[in-house]
């Protein structure tokens, strides 16, 4: 019976060569992988998110996938730019007045699977922060944009190699 579990596991973790646990489906032909820098080309611009966002995406891949980073040319390739990043009040008051205000970023993606063009996309992805009104953006800005650019990411990896 022992020998039959044991081979069962060694089945199981060899079978097809491209599962993670993460639920990434890359095929074993895919080595590298290339995130061209995200130029900010909203209207309002935050200084820092365009070098947080790209890093973050190369973080990213490194450490949920086996594929190395490379400058250009990956075989999983990632450009775009930040299309919006805003703050609207929402949730207003009786006496026209914001409750809650919501800091919105987008961005544009465009992905190439070197040996599976039908996973190539160019999409929009957003994600928001909705935070009190009393808070002074100045100190919270930073933590939220990296929230909100976590959340884009994972979608990013999600639609790129999860195939969802």
């Amino acid at each position: 019976m022992r020998y039959i579990v044991y081979i069962f596991f060694i089945i199981i973790f060899s079978s097809c060569g491209f599962y993670s646990f993460t639920g990434a489906s890359i095929s074993p032909e895919v080595k590298t992988f290339s995130v061209s820098f995200f130029k900010n080309k909203a209207n309002t611009i935050n200084s820092s998110l365009s070098n947080t966002f790209t890093e973050k995406l190369k973080d990213y891949f490194t450490s949920q996938t086996n594929v190395q980073q490379i400058n250009q040319g990956g075989d999983l390739s990632f450009s775009g730019e930040i299309i919006s990043y805003n703050i609207k009040p929402i949730a207003i008051r009786a006496n026209e007045t914001a409750r809650e205000n919501r800091l919105t970023i987008k961005v544009s993606v465009t992905f190439t699977n070197k040996y599976d063009e039908k996973l190539n996309f160019n999409s929009t992805f957003s994600r928001f922060k909705d935070f009190p009104s009393t808070e002074d953006l100045s100190n919270v800005e930073d933590i939220y944009m990296e929230e909100i650019c976590d959340q884009l990411i994972e979608d990013i990896f999600n639609k790129s190699v999860v195939n969802w």
